[in-house]
């Protein structure tokens, strides 16, 4: 152990504690008390609670130590921002994101919810009748609990989103996560404004909350800013809105947190979070400064948030939440299935790939998912490599045509179009008559029914389709697996949501504690910090 001088002086509150590794572990692990590094003699010994002066007096007070770092309180309800916190009536900086086709289930949110942390229900890819099912679910089992439930840009279905932000609308759903967005739409514009209204005092009161989560600087100028005046302009000439929610629209920006998206499954830009999180707060610092408005956007990290170190590198770049996905969807409660579970339980940081985007297909968007176990990513690619070689299916060479159809279709393209035609005239029919007029939209069609579908057989189990799953994962599966090795998370079967959530925010604090005390010149060894994981009965008594 390397040390320095003293800092001052600590005297122990009752009897000096013992010095071993056991009990210096235990007060590290003791956030609810602050403690002192001291020197006894030849050792070094770690102190709950007590007094301490700091000062370079010589004088050795009677029954004094000398001190040689000393760390606060650092509870896991105190990381973050309080701001956050008392905004969602929550008891922890912490979130789980909004994974689509349900995987983000109704599950996830109530334990969340139950726990004293936000969950985002993942409503993304599903019927507007799924999606109304768990709006009553949640508000039926929660009441005043806080939930938020995901609107997705969907700009091969404008449609589709207003649907979903006039359900969110009806059923006063105040918060949502909007994700993917790659500028704003009519839909999440409207959901913003139509909460607006003017306080007594003359602020204004922004009741449908937002938290945008982004990856580009460009997308977030747009949600740290006011809605932009051409959207108003047109819900106000189809009077989705009034003209006085129009007029208050640009005194607030469109978000009230802004989580900054790095490298994460599903839809992701790959971004490293260390770059990531410090552009986007000086952003939000400098639109904060620019527009002038009363409150300022929070900003919270996704994407390889997945161990308690990630966690506190996170809250020591300043983000005010954090945000968890790609660990969720190994949890007991998530709408996956058991076989995908254990799929990712045995993942690792480089097990991941780039694979085309379902929702935004033509555009050429990717998202990220898991490589190991599953021929999904490639065939995929083989799909939109098809799509953007030839006009019409019926362009493209028929050795290539039998091999989609015996090995990724598994059926004829036109028994596929059939089903697929029969889905969009009750989701969407003018993709059906943008489809017979132009084959090419068609081709697209078919090939986005096997990437949709390839989700929906990973969260089933499908038998017969395990090689076509995909499964949206990044990195921090892997990092989360290597913490928890050899320890009872190790078998997916104890991966609660909440009990992981919980776990990762207490590492975090110890592992803030033991930076703070390396930081006045002590290194600690290694076997006096806990690493976890803990159960949810060592939790408890820690106060989580």
């Amino acid at each position: 152990m390397s040390i320095r001088p003293s800092i001052g002086w600590w005297r122990p509150a009752a009897v000096l504690p013992d010095s071993h590794a056991d009990a210096a572990r235990a007060a590290l692990g003791e956030l609810r008390q602050s403690i002192s590094i001291y020197q006894d003699t030849s050792s070094i010994g770690v102190g709950l609670g007590g007094a301490c002066s700091l000062g370079s007096s010589t004088a050795q007070p009677e029954g004094a130590y000398p001190l040689l770092a000393y760390a606060p309180v650092m509870r896991p309800d105190q990381l973050g921002s309080p701001e956050f916190l008392a905004e969602h009536g929550v008891r922890y900086a912490m979130m789980t994101g909004a994974m689509a086709n349900g995987i983000a289930s109704c599950e996830i949110v109530e334990a969340m919810a139950d726990a004293g942390m936000l969950g985002s229900f993942g409503a993304a890819g599903l019927s507007i009748e799924r999606v109304t099912t768990a709006v009553d679910r949640l508000q039926a089992n929660l009441g005043s609990k806080p939930f938020a439930v995901n609107l997705i840009h969907s700009p091969n279905e404008p449609a589709h989103e207003m649907a979903i932000a006039n359900l969110l609308l009806q059923r006063g759903v105040r918060l949502i996560e909007a994700s993917a967005y790659l500028d704003l739409t009519p839909a999440v514009v409207k959901y913003r404004v139509s909460g607006l209204v003017q306080r007594p005092d003359g602020t204004v009161e922004c009741r449908n909350k937002i938290i945008a989560k982004v990856s580009r600087s460009e997308v977030a100028r747009r949600f740290l800013g006011p809605a932009p005046a051409r959207l108003l302009n047109e819900l106000l000439a189809t009077h989705q809105i009034t003209p006085t929610q129009a007029e208050l629209a640009v005194r607030v920006p469109m978000c009230d947190d802004l989580t900054a998206e790095a490298d994460s499954g599903g839809h992701t830009d790959n971004r490293p979070a260390i770059t990531l999180l410090p552009t986007l707060l000086a952003l939000r610092n400098a639109l904060h400064t620019q527009y002038g408005f009363a409150k300022r956007v929070r900003v919270g990290l996704a994407g390889g948030i997945a161990t308690p170190a990630s966690v506190a590198g996170a809250f020591a770049l300043g983000a005010d939440y954090v945000v968890t996905g790609s660990i969720n969807q190994a949890c007991i409660e998530s709408g996956s299935s058991d076989r995908v579970r254990q799929m990712l339980a045995t993942a690792d940081q480089a097990d991941v790939i780039m694979a085309p985007a379902a929702d935004m297909f033509e555009m050429g968007v990717k998202v990220q998912v898991l490589k190991r176990g599953t021929m999904f990513a490639m065939r995929g690619q083989k799909l939109y490599e098809v799509y953007r070689a030839n006009t019409s299916w019926a362009n493209v060479p028929a050795a290539e045509r039998t091999q989609i159809e015996k090995t990724i279709l598994a059926r004829p393209f036109e028994e596929v179009w059939s089903e697929t035609r029969e889905f969009f005239l009750r989701r969407d029919p003018g993709q059906v008559s943008k489809a017979e007029a132009d084959p090419r939209h068609q081709m697209a069609l078919v090939f986005r029914w096997y990437l949709g579908l390839s989700s929906r057989w990973a969260n089933a189990g499908d038998d017969g389709r395990q090689l076509d799953y995909q499964v949206w994962c990044g990195p921090a599966m892997g990092a989360f697996n290597e913490w928890t090795k050899g320890s009872f998370l190790e078998d997916p079967a104890n991966r609660c949501v909440a009990l992981v959530a919980r776990n990762l925010l207490y590492g975090a604090g110890v592992l803030l504690r033991a930076t703070a005390i390396r930081q006045q010149g002590v290194t600690l060894p290694d076997a006096w910090v806990p690493n976890g994981p803990w159960s949810d009965e060592q939790l408890q008594s820690l106060g989580v």
